[in-house]
C-alpha cells in the first residue's frame, strides 16, 4: 500500500487534489533534488541561439533525446561553441518546464567527446565525393545574369515557396516553374532527385519551359531534418545537372552535401532568390548611368576636338601673312628675271660661238657625196633588174590576154552559133530537156536575141560516128581545155 501523509488527506477521508501548479512543481523539486547534478553524454541534433543570449538544443542518442538549456550566464564558460552534429560531454542539473510539462538539462559545462556518428558518416562521404573532383571549383557554371524562367525545387505548402515568389517579383519579375516534392522524410532525396532530372529533360520550346537556373531550398532544421540533404545520390544529381543550381538548404549555419556540388550555396531561401536574379530597378539605373556617361565622353570629346582645333588655329599664320609673303617672293624673283634671262642668252651665245668656230662646208658635203655615190651605185643595179621585170610582166598580161579571148563566151556567137536561155535566163544545153511550147530566147553573133517557142516532140539525131579532131598544135601557153 501507498503511505499518505496526514496533511494530504481531506476532511471526508479521501486523497486531497492537486492543482496542475502544485503538481508541476512538486515533480521540478524532485528532479531537481534526485538528480541535482548529472553528467551526460551525447550528440548535438539541435542549435537555437536566442536574442536574449540563451542557447537551446537538444542531446540525442540512438533511442532517446532530451532537451537541454544554458543560460546566458554560462554561454562565456563553456569550452566549446555548441554545433549541430558534435558528440559532447555535458554537467548540469535535471529540471522539468512547468508550462510545458517537459524535462530538461541545465547545462554548466560542456565538452568535445568526439565527432557524432551521423556527422563522422558524413565526412566519410565527402572525402569520397571530393577525391573523385565534384567538389572542384572549375567545374562550377556561372549563373545566367538576366534568366528569363527560374526553376525553384521545394515544398509548395511551405514558407520558403512565398519567400522566394515575393523576392523574385520585388526583384526582376520573370517566369517561376516550381516542382513540388517533400523536404523531409525518406522520400525527399528521390524525390529531389527527380525533379532535377525532370527540369534537364525539359526541351527548348515545349510546353514547360526550361529554366536558365534552378533553386533546391528548404528551410532550417535539426539534422535528422536535413539529412536527406546530404544523400549520396542527390548529389550526384546535382553534380550532374546541367542547368545552373542554388542550394538553399537551412539557414546560414546549416550545412549539407549538395551545398558543395551545386554551382552556389545561398545562406537562406530569401538569399538564393537574390542570388539567381538581377534588380530590375538596378539595371535600369545602370542603364540610365551608362547613357549620362556615354553623353558626357561625348561631350568631352567635342570639347577636347575644339581645344585641339582652337590651338592648331593660333598656331598657324593668317592667310594676308601668308600671301604677302607670296607677294614679296614674288616681286624679288621677277626683279632677278630679267637679268637671268640675258645671262641666259648670253651663256648660249658664247656656247654658239664656240661650236661655230668648229663648223666648215665640207662637214655638210662630205656625207653628201657619200650619199650620192650610194644612190648612183643602187641606181646602176636596180635599172636592168626592172627592166627585167617589166619584160616579165609584159609576157604574162599576153598570155592571159590570150586566155581570156578562148574563154570568153561570145566569140563562138561570132563563127556562126547560137545561145539558147529559157525564161529564167539559164542556158538549154540539151534539146531534150526542151518540152513542147516552152519559150525560149536565142541570142545570135551580132548580139541580136529572137524569141522562139518549141513546136513539136523532140527527135533523137541519128548517131553519128565521132569525128576524130586533129591535134592542136602544142602552144607554149598550153591547152586550155
Amino acid at each position: 500500500m501507498t503511505e499518505v501523509a496526514p496533511e494530504s488527506i481531506a476532511e471526508d477521508g479521501n486523497a486531497r487534489p492537486y492543482s496542475v501548479s502544485e503538481l508541476a512543481f512538486a515533480l521540478r523539486r524532485t528532479l531537481e533534488d534526485a538528480y541535482g547534478f548529472v553528467r551526460l553524454r551525447g550528440e548535438i541534433s539541435k542549435v537555437t541561439h536566442h536574442a536574449n543570449g540563451h542557447i537551446y538544443l537538444t542531446l540525442k542518442d540512438e533511442r532517446a533525446a532530451i532537451d537541454g538549456v544554458v543560460w546566458k550566464t554560462q554561454v562565456r564558460a563553456l569550452s566549446i561553441r555548441p554545433e549541430r552534429g558534435l558528440e559532447v560531454v555535458v554537467t548540469g542539473k535535471i529540471t522539468a518546464y512547468p508550462a510545458g510539462s517537459r524535462y530538461q538539462i541545465v547545462i554548466e559545462t560542456m565538452e568535445a567527446a568526439g565527432v557524432g556518428a551521423l556527422l563522422a558518416q558524413l565526412e566519410r562521404l565527402k572525402a569520397r565525393l571530393a577525391a573523385e573532383g565534384l567538389f572542384e571549383v572549375a567545374k562550377r557554371r556561372p549563373l545566367p545574369s538576366m534568366p528569363a524562367v527560374v526553376g525553384v525545387i521545394t515544398s509548395p505548402t511551405g514558407a520558403v515557396i512565398r519567400d522566394i515568389l515575393h523576392r523574385i517579383r520585388d526583384r526582376w519579375p520573370c517566369r517561376v516553374v516550381v516542382w513540388p516534392v517533400v523536404v523531409q522524410g525518406d522520400q525527399a532525396a528521390a524525390q529531389v532527385c527527380a525533379a532535377i532530372h525532370g527540369f534537364c529533360a525539359l526541351g527548348a520550346g515545349g510546353d514547360v519551359p526550361r529554366p536558365e537556373v534552378l533553386i533546391v531550398a528548404r528551410g532550417g532544421g535539426s539534422v535528422e531534418d536535413l539529412w536527406p540533404f546530404n544523400d549520396e545520390a542527390l548529389a550526384r544529381a546535382v553534380a550532374a545537372c546541367t542547368i545552373p543550381l542554388i542550394s538553399a538548404v537551412g539557414h546560414e549555419t546549416d550545412t549539407t552535401l549538395i551545398d558543395f556540388v551545386s554551382d552556389r550555396r545561398a545562406p537562406t531561401p530569401t538569399a538564393a532568390a537574390e542570388m539567381a536574379t538581377p534588380v530590375l530597378a538596378e539595371l535600369r539605373a545602370a542603364v540610365g548611368d551608362l547613357g549620362g556617361r556615354m553623353h558626357r565622353c561625348g561631350g568631352r570629346v567635342v570639347a577636347d576636338r575644339r581645344a585641339r582645333v582652337a590651338h592648331a588655329e593660333r598656331a598657324l599664320a593668317r592667310v594676308p601673312d601668308l600671301v604677302r609673303l607670296a607677294e614679296q617672293r614674288f616681286d624679288i624673283v621677277s626683279g632677278r628675271l630679267g637679268a637671268a634671262l640675258a645671262r641666259n642668252a648670253a651663256a648660249h651665245e658664247r656656247d654658239l660661238v664656240r661650236i661655230a668656230a668648229r663648223l666648215s662646208p665640207m662637214l655638210l658635203q662630205r656625207p653628201q657625196a657619200v650619199q650620192r655615190q650610194r644612190l648612183e651605185s643602187l641606181s646602176a643595179r636596180l635599172a636592168p633588174a626592172a627592166e627585167r621585170g617589166l619584160e616579165r610582166a609584159a609576157e604574162r598580161l599576153a598570155a592571159l590576154g590570150k586566155l581570156y579571148a578562148s574563154v570568153d563566151p561570145e566569140r563562138p556567137l561570132q563563127r556562126g552559133f547560137a545561145r539558147v536561155t529559157r525564161r529564167d535566163g539559164s542556158i538549154v544545153r540539151a534539146g531534150a530537156s526542151l518540152a513542147g511550147g516552152e519559150p525560149v530566147a536565142i541570142k545570135f553573133g551580132d548580139q541580136v536575141t529572137r524569141q522562139a517557142v518549141i513546136d513539136g516532140a523532140a527527135d533523137a539525131p541519128p548517131a553519128k560516128p565521132a569525128k576524130s579532131k586533129p591535134k592542136a598544135a602544142t602552144s607554149a601557153q598550153g591547152d586550155l581545155f
